[in-house]
């Protein structure tokens, strides 16, 4: 990328590969801090030390152009001045769409696609640089459309910090071509492959599953994974549970599978699925469903014997009728002539206040 310079007291220089901020050094000057303002970051600040006349920053993608600002003190007098940096080349004419991945562990595909306004001799080259900006490479294996490098594959990822730049650039001799550039971290653009030694335990309440976890680019702890299992329906693990999960156990009817995934604990970018691992019989057993029926069968028989009985009972009933009970003559006649008296007087009771008296004389012939 270019170094852009400007004409001033201070004289500021920016060079975009070491994203490096010099300028002239003033006697009798102090200097303040100097300032990087990026449009999707904001402002990043730096504190520059005495007769130090320069400033480096992190590195952050360019393309979209940054603004730098240095404030100086001489003879105590406070100066700003300010250095536009922008992406050269014709508009629309970078590379666009621009991805990663990295997969198995130990390669990486990155591709992109051609600029809208890009002209039909464009070639695009891919430039990778560690964080430390120590390392730095061209791709060496590019994927072509139409003679046009759209993607590089890499088969050799050793050398490559956590962070790395990426830069694409172009050359035409129709029109300058902007560049595109990004900073990725590798840990969040790796496929994690599926867990290896799937095995499926049960017993008669429940299955247990246990797993080891896959290979990865660097060295993770188990904190640092997350599973999913495919067991009919889909269930999120964390890795704090130390690779296994256990279930209640299933009526199973056949054998069945599970199927597992991994991914980032704190990025939910799934990998492929393992292949199915078995568990379970062949042999039908028995389920819910029967169960029922078995209750509702038992109820059935149970109700069938009960009336069963109920009706010898009352078969019994009539051929053996109870024997008549001797009649206590003593007893029961008191009991009526009792009864008879008491209705008696009750009846004479009742006539007492329409009595008439009728009297009868005799009368002599």
């Amino acid at each position: 990328l270019p170094t852009v310079e400007q004409n001033s007291s201070l004289n500021m220089k920016f060079d975009p590969k070491t994203t490096k901020l010099t300028w002239n050094c003033q006697e009798n000057a102090t200097y303040g801090e100097c300032v990087l303002i990026h449009k999707e970051k904001g402002q990043i600040k730096k504190k520059v030390k005495d007769k130090e006349c320069q400033c480096t920053f992190q590195d952050c993608s360019l393309h979209g152009g940054v603004t730098l600002t240095v404030e100086v003190n001489i003879n105590q007098r406070r100066i700003s001045e300010t250095l536009v940096y922008l992406n050269p080349g014709g508009e629309g004419t970078a590379a666009q769409n621009f991805s990663c991945l990295i997969y198995n562990a130990d390669f990486m595909n990155c591709t992109w696609a051609k600029g809208q306004a890009a002209p039909n001799d464009v070639q695009y080259f891919l430039y990778i640089r560690d964080s430390k900006k120590k390392i730095e490479r061209e791709c060496p294996h590019y994927l072509k459309d139409s003679g046009t490098h759209v993607g590089c594959h890499l088969q050799d990822l050793s050398g490559l910090t956590s962070y790395s730049y990426f830069l694409v650039n172009g050359t035409s001799q129709e029109a300058g071509i902007q560049f595109f550039d990004s900073v990725l971290l590798l840990k969040e653009i790796e496929q994690y492959n599926p867990p290896n030694n799937i095995t499926v335990h049960c017993n008669e309440s429940h299955c247990f599953i246990r797993w080891e976890k896959p290979r990865t680019r660097k060295t993770l702890s188990i904190r640092e994974f997350q599973y999913q299992l495919d067991i009919q329906r889909q269930i999120v693990v964390s890795g704090d549970t130390g690779n296994k999960y256990s279930f209640p156990r299933p009526g199973l009817r056949a054998k069945h599978t599970v199927k597992i995934r991994t991914a980032d604990a704190r990025k939910a970018h799934w990998g492929a699925w393992s292949q199915p691992a078995e568990f379970g019989s062949a042999e039908p057993e028995s389920s819910l469903v029967h169960v029922y029926l078995l209750v509702v069968l038992g109820t059935f028989i149970c109700g069938l014997t009960i009336s069963c009985l109920f009706k010898r009972f009352l078969g019994m009933h009539r051929l053996f009728p109870p024997v008549p009970r001797i009649k206590d003559k003593l007893n029961d006649s008191h009991q009526i002539d009792h009864q008879i008296l008491w209705e008696k007087f009750a009846h004479d009771v009742g006539k007492g206040d329409k009595e008439e008296v009728l009297a009868v004389e005799e009368v002599a012939e």
